[in-house]
């Protein structure tokens, strides 16, 4: 463990000089009164955030395969159907003779191949004995033939004709929810071109789907099976849960930007969920429980070049009354030139909170963060963090408070020198 404190403090020094240099540019200095922040304990969440439609699971279009005017509609929105329920009915009444039609056509065919096989069962021994020549027997060969030909056909016009009146039936093919429909009695329907859409049928509203729209910078931050909580606005005090079932490969551009659609599983249990809402969807890609947090805005804040000098006076005199083996594992600050970077030999994960210690005076905490929200940092490890400890987030003259602030990405641990 002191190996690892002897390593903070070389991070305290060479931070210490590069906050000098940085500094030395400006020749402002103030006397002003410092803000403080506590340091608390609690939950951080890390998430990316995106916005996606609330869908069923399963749905089913149906439509019909042949034109008519709808006679009877037995369901409405919202209705509770079985698997093979009728929905709706269409006017039957042509349906009905075109199979009559077809039938009668079916009957004739019957009758004309039953008199050609007659025919050629009569003349075939004739044939044989060579009373009839073969011209004389082609013609009633070939009549056999065609008219089991249109038997055949009669035959599939009649099936053709009977399964077209079944169509005038519509049934339900799963069990589900009506949560479209599109036609009402008396309304003509053709099916042309394409099966026309009657009902929508959503298979189980108790579990559903968000289709949700990842850009290419964060997907590479989402796994399967990975959890997510969203909320709607009909319900702006509730927050829902799922979970990452699948990423889909073929990306689409919105506004120049490349997104990816994720799909969510959601349950919908309480049937608050409704098919169409807009999901306000975050993926938790990092959680940590019971932590101490820093608040970003300490992380950003700099000392005046007065209060810096100061503290960098206390910090050399220190040093010089450090024993032998401590002062050989720091570097010569004489050596440092100035202006030297002084993130060059500091780890990524290092980072800095300054506070008045018990004299009152300018003091540095450095720690090790861990993930953050944007707002609130991870310590890792610090020795001298505490929950409740006041920490530096600006400095206050009169009425005006300065703070120094810059731009943080939504993950990561925060870069504050």
């Amino acid at each position: 463990m002191k190996k690892i404190w002897y390593a903070i403090g070389i991070i305290v020094v060479v931070v210490a000089i590069g906050l000098v240099t940085f500094n030395a540019a400006s020749k402002k200095s103030t006397n002003g009164k410092y803000t403080f922040d506590k340091i608390t304990r609690g939950d951080l969440i890390n998430t990316v955030s995106s916005t996606g439609t609330i869908n069923a699971v399963s749905t089913v279009e149906v439509g019909t395969q042949v034109s008519g005017i709808i006679d009877k509609l037995n369901v409405d929105f919202n209705d509770q159907v079985r698997k093979g329920q009728l929905l709706a009915v269409l006017d039957t009444v042509l349906l009905k003779t075109a199979l009559m039609d077809a039938q009668a056509n079916l009957e004739k065919a019957k009758a004309m191949l039953e008199q050609a096989t007659a025919d050629y069962n009569r003349n075939l021994p004739l044939f044989e004995k060579g009373l009839i020549s073969e011209a004389e027997f082609l013609p009633i060969k070939i009549q056999l033939k065609t008219q089991r030909a249109n038997l055949t056909s009669a035959q599939a016009a009649f099936e053709r004709a009977q399964r077209n009146l079944k169509y005038a039936f519509i049934h339900s093919p799963i069990n589900g929810t009506v949560i479209q429909r599109n036609v009402e009695e008396g309304q003509t329907v053709a099916a042309s071109f394409q099966a026309p859409v009657l009902f929508i049928i959503a298979e189980d509203l108790a579990k559903m789907e968000i289709h949700a729209q990842v850009d290419e910078s964060d997907i590479g931050l989402i796994k399967e099976g990975q959890r997510v909580t969203f909320m709607v606005q009909a319900y702006p005090d509730k927050i829902f849960h799922g979970v990452v079932r699948q990423i889909r490969l073929q990306p689409t551009t919105i506004q120049n930007v490349v997104n990816y659609t994720v799909v969510i599983d959601a349950a919908n249990n309480d049937n608050l969920l409704l098919p169409g809402m807009t999901a306000t969807v975050d993926f938790i890609v990092e959680e940590r429980k019971d932590v101490l947090l820093v608040p970003n805005t300490a992380l950003r804040f700099q000392p005046s070049q007065q209060a810096m000098q100061e503290f960098f006076d206390q910090a050399k005199k220190r040093m010089e009354a450090a024993p032998d083996s401590v002062k050989n594992k720091l570097p010569n600050m004489a050596s440092v030139p100035p202006g030297a970077n002084s993130t060059r030999s500091r780890p990524k994960d290092a980072a800095a909170v300054w506070y008045l210690d018990e004299n009152n005076r300018l003091a540095m905490a450095p720690f090790k963060a861990g993930i953050t929200d944007g707002k609130l940092t991870e310590v890792v490890m610090s020795r001298d963090l505490k929950e409740g400890m006041q920490v530096i987030v600006g400095m206050s003259s009169g009425n005006a408070t300065k703070t120094t602030s810059s731009t943080q990405r939504n993950f990561g641990p925060p870069r504050p020198f």
